[in-house]
């Protein structure tokens, strides 16, 4: 038996219960998991509150490492004992073991632990596709990254360190500033304090920026469409306040921007290219370039607590479930 958490109607993290299900032999195609790890993602609210829906009642996450306990026939590329980590695939991480798709693990270098990697597979993930694949970074630019100091943020700010790119991050305290900063931000924004626009065409000696990487949605749409530069693209990556309504002749009005909102799902398949991914991502931890470690972590039991956290803004960095 296993231990999962799971929901019938969606809600508030009150809607997160913990319940023994049965957990059996993988088919041919899949692998059975022991979780060591499983990261919180913003994602995982999304789905708790139906914004994003699912067939209830539900498993919840996406995202988790652990070892290969049993695969079934005709898995060739995994075997019993590996370290694996995933980011794709049915919904389910937040359990203590479950049976994947074997086509959606990704085998974990020996240089870098479980802890480490829980923090990496969605998160390192969507750091390298945003900035190598969505708006690819050559190295000069200066950037608007909303949300420096959280999960993606802190692996973001070190990336764009390593390329050479100007980061201007918005955070929401002093702390996170300084957080941020240390990670690799060039320059951070207060929002509780400073307004977005005005900083960023003070950096920029009054230009603005080339793109904007905006998770937050609603709150920052405005701002990030004001700090860009003619022809510039706002990458909504996220909505973490509320959704994005937009009508295009706003955007030829601000400079003839782009607009584009892009999902995992569009940039990591097939499993070659996903595994590519993954081995720069890794690289570029094994380089020292990009360290990465849960900030917090709470018991599986206490998902719904870690789900709180970090709706509050009360999180930093990576948030992980431990089974």
């Amino acid at each position: 038996m296993a231990q999962a958490i799971r929901f019938d109607t969606v809600g508030g993290p009150e809607v997160l219960r913990l319940e023994t299900v049965t957990v059996g032999e993988p088919e041919p195609g899949q692998a059975r998991v022991r979780h060591t790890g499983i990261a919180v993602n913003f994602i995982d609210i999304y789905v708790r509150t139906g914004r994003y829906p699912a067939a209830l009642p539900s498993g919840l996450g996406s995202d988790a490492v652990g070892v290969v306990e049993a695969v079934g026939a005709g898995v060739v590329d995994i075997q019993v004992g590996d370290r694996v980590g995933y980011l794709i695939g049915p919904q389910g991480a937040y359990s203590d073991v479950r049976v994947m798709p074997a086509e959606v693990l990704i085998r974990l270098p020996d240089g870098i632990s479980d802890s480490t990697a829980a923090t990496l597979m969605m998160k390192g993930m969507t750091a390298q596709y945003l900035f190598r694949q969505v708006y690819p970074l050559q190295g000069g630019e200066t950037i608007l990254y909303h949300a420096a100091a959280g999960g993606v943020g802190l692996i973001a700010c070190q990336w764009a360190r390593a390329l050479g790119v100007t980061m201007i991050g918005t955070v929401s305290t002093d702390e996170k500033a300084a957080l941020a900063q240390a990670n690799g931000c060039t320059h951070t924004i207060v929002t509780s304090r400073e307004n977005i626009v005005d900083r960023v065409k003070q950096i920029t000696n009054g230009r603005g920026v080339p793109v904007v990487f905006d998770s937050v949605g609603k709150d920052t749409l405005e701002a990030s469409l004001n700090c860009l530069q003619q022809r510039g693209t706002l990458v909504s990556n996220g909505t973490s306040s509320g959704s994005v309504v937009i009508d295009t002749m706003t955007l030829a009005a601000k400079g003839s921007l782009w607009l584009t909102r892009p999902a995992m799902m569009h940039y990591i398949m097939p499993r070659a290219h996903m595994l590519d991914m993954a081995a720069e991502v890794f690289d570029m931890v094994l380089s020292g370039k990009i360290h990465s470690a849960p900030s917090q972590t709470f018991p599986l039991a206490a998902a719904a607590d870690a789900h709180r956290a970090l709706e509050s803004r009360q999180t930093v960095g990576a948030t992980v479930l431990l089974p």
